[in-house]
């Protein structure tokens, strides 16, 4: 076949280019207009070009190396938009060029570019570019070499991100970097998964990483930034890595970059799917018949008889619940959502001339939640970007002098959802305890309502209650947030000499949100105030804030004698809020006009002017920073990294108010050694390298923390004249000041290396770290006579220590066979090793499992942040032997020493005597577990054929544990109960963990924290898998770049010991933010199927 046959579909393609080159003609004049781009930008050729249509170009571009074709290499007319890319055989086409079109620009990732005197017809050799291929990676203010790079950090592309079609970037980090550990919250539409970069470090300052976004700290939720907007991530890890963000960079930082213009034809690209979702695993829950005979089993076992069901519930019903023609409600069943809907869609359009780019993109995504059915849980998010950058001026020799660009980015997002947490505020809870033996629906359709359940309310528990009708009438029935986030920066760069550039930007945020709740009038159960309503309520909740900064820094690269390397940087941030930059208002009011929640606005509620209403105005918070760095390499064989930052925030006392945060780290290729030539032919790449650097922790404290203050509430009051009967209200101290309160600073040594074999197909990393962070805020005992328990102070240490191993092979089979395969894996040991107190711990956790059952978590020397705290047993007392047994091994063979006391007997609880003094009590609480992984585990898996694509990623967590309870067993005596009921001691033999099923709001075994309580949550899962085709691969004459079809599926399968439905428990479900893993109900994260499309042109 002659190599310009067949340039008919080209042509097709050649004429949409026209409209596309006209569309960005409008565009970048637009900028010129604003003055945002000179005259050069827009040479008067290509404006005139194109009426000048006498000339014709076609030709063909292969890899010099092996006469391969170039697929999409770019073919632009030097100093012009006109252009094209190469088709699947490497051809391209122009037609109509501007008569004084002189030269051809060509250029291909990876590829050394070529400038080329036009020609008819033209063949075009490409060849690799070394450098290039050397991977840039974005560090923080820059740029870097990975080879000369001397942090630990890893770098995820764009292809990885469309591969795995996530729905938020956290989740995209699972799996793919060694040492980041992305754990679900709840599986809610909408929510973000928490990120830990090498452990928890701290109790009450944050644990998150910074996110940066095109070189600013970003500001709002990141989940809220569209996967399809990412053109890559760098994770950086240690100290010296993250060193230069100072104060905000203690817990890692993540470089987020957005997909930037690029020279060149206007390129389309579009991404769109549409997915099923459904709960991954039910909970196995009684049916009514099953509840009434457990229930029962409850009260002979405690010496009762059994209860009169047929009086209670009526002879027809329980006669259908007893010959199965009835198996009651399950009302975890009732609330699921088969098949929600998820759907996104995401356009992204880039092009430019060699003077002005432009990248601009739009998104919207929608999730439908598996759980609510008979109420709306979901989630909304609609995405837009657009990016330019244009060189004001330009050398004749071709150095870009001035050059000025924008980043903005607008985000609007709005979802409903059920309520989730404790268990008394998480309708998931609600259904996992509900009665099954109460029906849903009278025989009349209708929900049952308190008049339908006098006999149960009045017979059997006066908490009797039908769950879904009170859920539809509360909170989760009826509520809608929205949330909009503005962020922009301009910047300015000007580069009087080589490589001395200055860079100076303006960053502006803006962020809004509303929240409206409806509660109408109901009447589900008049024993308890929340579960009637005789007066409807509405509230309404608004805040809106704005804050700037401005970054500048100075960098300046230059040679010694060629060998010696050096990039110094110099710069300074500011940035601030204050209280007039924006407030909050919340507002309550009842009595609605119209009765719903279309309407639940303030001015239509009659009681509005008694309204309930608070206000509070932004944070008043100021920042100032100064940071210095110097990098040296002598001759691609040693690197040396010094850096420095000094940040100062008002949030501290003065003296307290400025953090020196430095860090050194150095490196040594090996394998650029003379001694290491005769391992050339296996050995491609290897380094050694170590760092030592500090960073602090911004979120430390509130705003002002370190004073004193007072409050107005209801335990404020005051008495005066001796009349103790006369109370008059007044303010009373609320917080001890203390003006040494500091930053909390994050220390880390890092050692690690760094190699690739075989021609860059195995490629290894390998770190161990040590990181230490001081200075923890923790609440520290103080005397009585302050009129305070504790105080808040710098008093803590915790150690995270551990390796990171990564491993990666990538290799070709035939012409077109190709494949990767990537696995890691990381160690984290935490410890708290220092407690300045005089009480060297801190409890948490109250009560989240159950009422009255106490604190079950702690902070404590020697051991890990939020371990689990309870008693430790060993097993059911099986017969009396066994009973003395233990008593003689624990109890000094005395009964009353024991927790269960003198009624001690078989299928009771053999509580371990911790400390060895024969008595069972709280002195023998022990850490029985902790909810951070010892190990975590990610694999990829990669594989195309010639049109065919294949992706994998999977995770794992092991050594972690959850304490979990669907039901409140001190106070939920009437709840129900999953099949594991079965699993309970009902005889010598049957069960050597859980004991004897009785009351449970009575007596030690089941109303203490224990480790029968505290599950093995590791799990391993398949969190995505895709396959896709792309049908240009056959449709020669195509004219797009890229028409792929693809199926996905997210969390596949779990692998996992663990008995609730989702191991990962992520979230704080009480008000201590250290204590994780309790799961009484959490939301689990759906497992989905998808179909999408990927179309480029």
């Amino acid at each position: 076949m002659n190599l310009f046959d067949n340039m008919h579909g080209l042509k097709g393609c050649i004429r949409c280019l026209t409209f596309k080159n006209v569309l960005l003609a409008h565009f970048l004049l637009a900028f010129s207009v604003a003055g945002s781009v000179s005259a050069e930008a827009l040479p008067t050729s290509y404006l005139n070009g194109i009426e000048q249509q006498s000339r014709k170009v076609a030709g063909c571009v292969l890899q010099r190396v092996d006469n391969e074709p170039v697929i999409g290499a770019n073919i632009v007319v030097t100093g012009t938009t006109i252009g094209t890319i190469t088709d699947v055989e490497g051809r391209f086409s122009l037609d109509n060029l501007p008569a004084n079109a002189r030269t051809l620009t060509v250029s291909f990732v990876g590829m050394t570019s070529q400038t080329l005197p036009i020609k008819s017809e033209m063949m075009i050799l490409l060849e690799d570019d070394s450098e290039t291929l050397d991977e840039v990676m974005v560090v923080a203010y820059g740029t870097a070499k990975k080879s000369a790079f001397t942090g630990s950090a890893s770098v995820i592309k764009s292809e990885t991100l469309e591969k795995r079609q996530v729905s938020n970037i956290s989740n995209a980090l699972s799996g793919t970097v060694s040492g980041v550990q992305t754990q679900s919250t709840n599986g809610q539409p909408g929510e973000k998964a928490t990120v830990r970069i090498r452990g928890i470090g701290s109790m009450y300052a944050s644990n998150n990483p910074l996110y940066v976004v095109d070189g600013i700290p970003y500001e709002g939720d990141i989940s809220a930034v569209n996967s399809q907007d990412i053109e890559s991530m760098t994770v950086l890890k240690d100290a010296a890595a993250a060193a230069l963000y100072g104060a905000r960079g203690a817990n890692g930082v993540i470089l987020v970059t957005t997909k930037q213009g690029k020279q060149g034809k206007i390129q389309v690209s579009y991404d769109g799917n549409v997915g099923w979702a459904n709960v991954y695993r039910m909970p196995k829950m009684l049916t009514a018949k099953q509840y009434m005979e457990v229930m029962d089993q409850v009260r002979f076992n405690s010496g009762e008889s059994g209860y009169d069901w047929k009086s209670i519930m009526g002879e027809d019903l329980y006669n259908s619940y007893m010959d199965g023609s009835n198996e009651g409600t399950n009302w975890v069943e009732a609330i699921r959502n088969k098949n929600a809907v998820t759907t996104s869609h995401s356009l992204n359009v880039t092009g430019g001339s060699d003077r002005s780019t432009f990248s601009m993109g739009a998104g919207y995504q929608y999730q439908d939640g598996v759980f609510g059915n008979v109420v709306k849980s979901d989630y909304r998010r609609f995405t837009f970007r657009i990016n330019s950058e244009h060189v004001i001026y330009r050398t004749e020799k071709g150095m870009d002098v001035v050059k000025i660009g924008e980043n903005i980015y607008y985000q609007h997002k709005q979802n409903q959802g059920i309520q989730i947490g404790g268990q008394y505020s998480n309708e998931l809870s609600n259904m996992l305890r509900a009665n099954p033996a109460i029906p849903m629906y009278n025989a009349d359709g209708s929900y049952t309502k308190a008049e339908d359940l006098k006999n149960w309310v009045d017979n059997y528990n006066s908490y009797s209650v039908n769950p879904v009708y009170k859920m539809l009438n509360q909170q989760s029935g009826h509520n809608k947030s929205i949330n909009q986030n503005l962020h922009a920066t301009g910047y300015l760069e000007i580069q009087p000499i080589k490589n001395l550039v200055y860079r100076g930007q303006l960053n502006y945020y803006q962020g809004t949100s509303t929240w409206r709740a409806f509660l109408p009038v109901f009447d589900a159960n008049r024993t308890n105030a929340d579960y009637y309503r005789t007066e409807d309520k509405a509230t309404n909740n608004m805040s809106t804030s704005w804050g700037w900064s401005t970054t500048n820094t100075l960098s300046y690269k230059f040679d010694l004698q060629k060998k010696h390397n050096f990039d110094v940087l110099v710069g300074t941030e500011y940035s601030e809020s204050r209280p007039d930059f924006g407030f909050s208002l919340n507002a309550t009011s009842s009595n609605s006009v119209f009765g719903d929640m279309t309407h639940a606005y303030m001015s239509y509620m009659k009681n509005n002017n008694a309204a309930s209403v608070t206000g509070t105005p932004c944070d008043d918070t100021r920042s100032m920073s100064y940071f210095g760095r110097v990098n040296y390499n002598f001759d691609e064989k040693y690197m040396l990294s010094a850096i420095i930052r000094a940040d100062g925030n008002s949030k501290f006392a003065p003296g307290q108010r400025w953090g020196y945060f430095p860090s050194v780290s150095a490196g040594w290729v090996i394998s650029n050694e003379k001694f290491m030539a005769k391992t050339v032919s296996w050995l491609d790449f290897l380094k050694l390298r170590a760092g030592w650097g500090q960073n602090g922790n911004a979120q430390t404290i509130n705003n002002f923390q370190w004073q004193g203050a007072f409050a107005f509430d209801t335990s404020s009051y005051y008495t005066f004249n001796g009349n103790p009967d006369q109370y008059i209200s007044g303010a009373a101290p609320s917080r001890l000041p203390n003006e040494d309160l500091t930053w909390e600073t994050s220390e880390q040594l890092n050692i690690g290396l760094d190699a690739r074999f075989l021609s860059g197909r195995l490629g290894f990393t390998l770190d161990w770290y040590n990181k230490k962070t001081k200075d923890l805020l923790v609440a520290v005992p103080v005397d009585p006579t302050t009129g305070f328990s504790t105080q808040m102070k710098n008093a803590g240490t915790v150690e995270n220590k551990g390796i990171e191993l990564s491993l990666t092979w990538n290799d070709k089979i035939g012409k077109d066979f190709q494949y990767n395969v990537g696995w890691n894996m990381a160690y984290n040991h935490n410890e708290v090793t220092e407690v300045k107190s005089n009480q060297t711990y801190n409890n948490g956790g109250k009560d989240l499992l159950a009422q009255n059952t106490g604190y079950m978590a702690r902070f404590e020397e020697g051991h890990p942040i939020g371990y689990f705290w309870g008693y430790k047993t060993e097993g059911v007392m099986q017969n009396e032997a066994d009973v003395q047994a233990y008593l003689d091994k624990n109890c000094k063979g005395n009964a009353a020493n024991s927790k269960q006391g003198t009624s001690i007997k078989p299928g009771d609880l053999k509580f371990v005597d911790v400390n060895g003094d024969g008595v069972i009590n709280d002195d023998d609480k022990t850490e029985l577990g902790d909810p951070h992984p010892d190990v975590t585990m990610g694999i990829t898996l990669g594989a195309s054929y010639k049109g065919f694509d294949l992706s994998v990623t999977g995770f794992g967590a092991f050594g972690q544990q959850v304490a979990r309870s669907f039901r409140k067993f001190t106070d939920g005596e009437f709840e129900n109960f999953t099949t594991e009921v079965y699993d309970y001691w009902h005889g010598e033999g049957t069960s050597n963990k859980y004991p004897l099923l009785a009351h449970m709001n009575a007596g030690p075994n089941w109303q203490t924290i224990s480790d029968i309580y505290i599950e093995n949550a590791s799990y391993f899962r398949l969190q995505n898998l895709t396959v896709g085709y792309d049908f240009t691969k056959i449709w020669k004459s195509s004219p797009f770049q890229q028409l792929r079809l693809y199926f996905a599926a997210q969390n596949l399968f779990t692998i996992t010991g663990y008995k609730g439905m989702d191991p990962e428990n992520g979230t704080a479900i009480g008000s201590d933010s250290w204590v994780t893993g309790v799961d009484v109900g959490n939301y689990p994260q759906p497992r989905t199927y998808m179909v999408g499309v990927n179309v480029k042109f």
